[in-house]
Formats: structure tokens, sequence, C-alpha cells
């Protein structure tokens, strides 16, 4: 299910603002935000991000070709709408000129301006995800599971411009006060950055079908993720083979997902893909030193421990330090960190 359109409407008529709100409400589903004149509309577009726009032409105070050109130095890309009741070559060709993406004359026809709106929205979602980088979701079963297995890979995707989204399974209870818990998850999110997702399943009885599936469908829809890092199958955890078969359910449209290790991995664990953490390994440190409350009674989470891993995981793919991953799907590469006008400067993984 794809997230719906946000696009903001501005118009000082409240008939036509109606009009034109129920439109896109009723025939184009989209999340509309109003606002009747242009200062309000440029303080809208300051605070929330928007799909696209549309505005009347002559309203008090600026007009909306004034709000057009202030637009374009602050949303460049952002599909922009004008609208008027006067049809006259002069106004189409100056609304033009300030940038405007389409000319529209009132009354306007609800299928038309439905269809228009859609592609426009459509057309400007994919031009802000494309310029904003990759989304990464990491899903562990745990606090903590993710940044043992790829805090290092993170941290580098940060680095280059990518948006990190944390998806937790439970809230480690079995393990430790889960109000604790929480609170480290919180504090290692905010070191990366990251939107964080933190459920409540029962820690040790987390189930391989529903509920599971459908909340990792439900993050993966909101987020639409283009690379996901969750557990591997050869895991001794119940909860981490659980939490690998309902993704790899849940992210059957995802184009890349790949398996980290967990300090519970099996012998028959086998990477296949070995991504060099080089300059992203006290970040890594930094995340894990967040869980203090199992810094403790977990050897696994020892600087010396975690380090000498990513040390012994390098001899496969290069550098100084690597994380090892299980690729079970890679269409869109990963290792291929930012933008391509941001990529940071992290060797591509090996392959063996």
């Amino acid at each position: 299910m794809t997230t719906p359109y946000h696009v903001l409407v501005v118009e000082d008529d409240p008939d036509v603002a109606e009009f034109v709100k129920l439109v896109l409400i009723k025939r184009a589903g989209m999340v509309v935000q109003m606002a009747n004149n242009a200062n309000l509309a440029f303080e809208l577009l300051q605070q929330h991000e928007f799909d696209a726009l549309i505005t009347d032409i002559e309203m008090p105070g600026a007009s909306g070709l004034d709000l057009v050109a202030r637009v374009r130095q602050l949303r460049p890309q952002l599909p922009i709408v004008v609208m008027t009741a006067h049809a006259s070559v002069d106004y189409a060709v100056t609304a033009l000129r300030h940038a405007a993406d389409e000319f529209l004359t009132k009354p306007i026809a609800s299928a038309y301006l439905a269809a228009r709106m859609t592609a426009l929205a459509e057309r400007g979602r994919a031009d802000r995800i494309a310029a904003a980088g990759q989304v990464i979701l990491a899903i562990g079963a745990h606090p903590d599971d993710v940044e043992i297995g790829v805090g290092g890979l993170l941290a580098a995707h940060r680095a280059g411009g990518d948006s990190i989204v944390i998806l937790t399974m439970s809230r480690g209870d079995r393990g430790g006060d889960p109000n604790d818990r929480q609170h480290e998850s919180l504090a290692s999110a905010d070191l990366l950055d990251a939107r964080l997702f933190l459920e409540d399943l029962v820690d040790t009885k987390i189930g391989p079908a529903d509920p599971t599936v459908s909340i990792i469908e439900r993050v993966v829809a909101e987020v639409a993720p283009s690379i996901v890092y969750t557990h591997s199958s050869h895991d001794r955890h119940q909860d981490h083979r659980a939490v690998h078969q309902a993704t790899t359910v849940a992210t059957r449209r995802v184009p890349t997902v790949a398996c980290y290790q967990s300090p519970s991995a099996t012998v028959d664990y086998q990477p296949n893909r070995f991504v060099p953490i080089d300059g992203f390994t006290d970040a890594k440190m930094a995340l894990l030193a967040c869980f203090a409350s199992q810094s403790d009674v977990r050897a696994y989470l020892e600087p010396d421990f975690v380090l000498a891993t990513a040390r012994y995981w390098s001899r496969f793919g290069g550098g100084r330090s690597c994380e090892p991953l299980e690729v079970i799907r890679d269409t869109s590469g990963i290792g291929q960190v930012g933008t391509p006008s941001r990529r940071v400067a992290a060797p591509l993984p090996g392959l063996v």
C-alpha cells in the first residue's frame, strides 16, 4: 500500500478551496493541507514535506506567482500548478515563466484535476526520494540486534546521505528492564539520526507469521526502503529465525534484502558479501555503548570482541574491518552508499 500523496492547496475563495480539497481527497485519495494566503502557504512549506502544490494566482497580499517564485528557491523540484478564473495567454505565459508546471483555468473538471494532480504528485515524490538518497530499513528482534550486526554499515549509509529506519520487534524484557532498553534504543537511533519503530511483541515468543509479518509490511509500506537488513535463518535464537522468516515474506517487493550476523548465529551462517566499514568502527562502538544495561552481561558487546570480529571478516572483504552479510536478493546494490553526488569514501563490498 502506497502512502497517500501530500498536497498543499492555496486558495482564498472558500467555495473553490472546498471543491479542490474534496476532489483531491475523494477522487485521488490524497492528504490535503489548506492555506488561504501565500505567506501561510510558505510557512507550511518550510515546516512540512509536500508532493505537489496547487495555488490560485489572485489573492490578497502576495499573489500566487509571488509564492511560486519563493517556492522555487526553497523546493526547486516541487511540482506546482497555478489556477485562475481569467483564461488568457498572458496569464499562462507569466505562470510558466515563474516556473509553474501547469496552468489551469476555473472552473476545473474534477476528473481532470484529480488526474493531473496525481501525476504531478507521483513525480514530485519520486524526485524528492531520489534527492534524499536511499531509505535503509534495519530489522531486529531485540534492542541492539541491528547495531551489533550492521552498526558500521548503517553509519556509513547515514554519512552518505541515506535515511535510516530501525524496526525492533520487542523491547527485550527477558534481557533487562524494558524501559531501560527502550531509552537505549532511542539513544542509539538518535546517534544515527534514524527513525525508530519499537514494537512490543513478547520477547522469546516472536512468531514467523502475523502479527510479525503485518508489522513489517506496515513499516515497509510507510517508509518504502530500497535495502533491508535483518536476521539470518542460521541462528540459535528462535526470535531471530522468526523475524528472518517474517521479513522474507513482508519485504518480497523490496529490491535488496540481506542478513547480518548475530552473536547467536550458527556455523551454517555463510556470508557472501563483506562490506568494509573502515572509518565507521568508532561510530559502531558509540552505538553499542548506548546499550549500557547489556554491556556488563554480554561478552559479545566488549569492544575488543566487536573489533576483532570486524577485523577477522576483513580477510574476505578488504580494508581493516568488515561486516558480513548473507545477501538473499540484491538489485539496487549494497555498498552503494548515498546518492551519486554524495557517495562516502567506503570501498564497495567484495563478492566471494
